[in-house]
């Protein structure tokens, strides 16, 4: 299963590993970095259905269920 926010989406993200001293000269011996989101897994209680659910949700999922309530933001996203 691969690890991905059921709100956003958001998912691992490959980019560069530089320090300044090897940015400095033409060789740069650093590979490639994977960069995992911020995932959580969390019970979320949803009040319209009178139930909890388990997501795995991301902290800007969060901040997204706490803006606009669990029920919409989840129900938008597909999760339940």
């Amino acid at each position: 299963m691969a690890r991905v926010c059921e709100i956003t989406g958001k998912s691992t993200q490959i980019g560069g590993r530089y320090s300044n001293r090897t940015r400095a000269t033409q060789f740069n011996p650093t590979g490639k970095v994977r960069r995992k989101a911020n995932l959580q897994r969390r019970r979320i209680y949803v009040s319209e259905l009178g139930k909890t659910v388990i997501v795995d949700v991301s902290m800007k999922g969060l901040k997204t269920i706490k803006k606009n309530g669990a029920y919409t933001t989840l129900k938008k996203a597909g999760a339940i």
